[in-house]
């Protein structure tokens, strides 16, 4: 229970990252500050890493809930 509720609000913190990453990427964008490619490769980079972070997430936590509440036999 502790490793789903663990990965729901990090993917929700990665979620809300990803789209102000988004939005200053477009009003980097608007500025002419990058490019439209640049703007486009960089959002599509964000988002993908956002996902691979947020799909990995729950294994990491579980590894760490494993290791918290491993006890050595006597």
């Amino acid at each position: 229970m502790e490793v789903i509720l663990a990965s729901v609000f990090s993917a929700i913190i990665i979620s809300i990252t990803v789209f102000s990453m988004m939005k200053v990427f477009i009003y980097a964008f608007r500025k002419n500050d990058i490019s439209l490619r640049k703007c486009i490769i960089l959002s599509t980079s964000s988002i993908v890493i956002g996902l691979l972070v947020a799909s990995v997430l729950p294994f990491g936590f579980q590894k760490i809930m494993d290791f918290i509440n491993y006890r050595k036999p006597f």
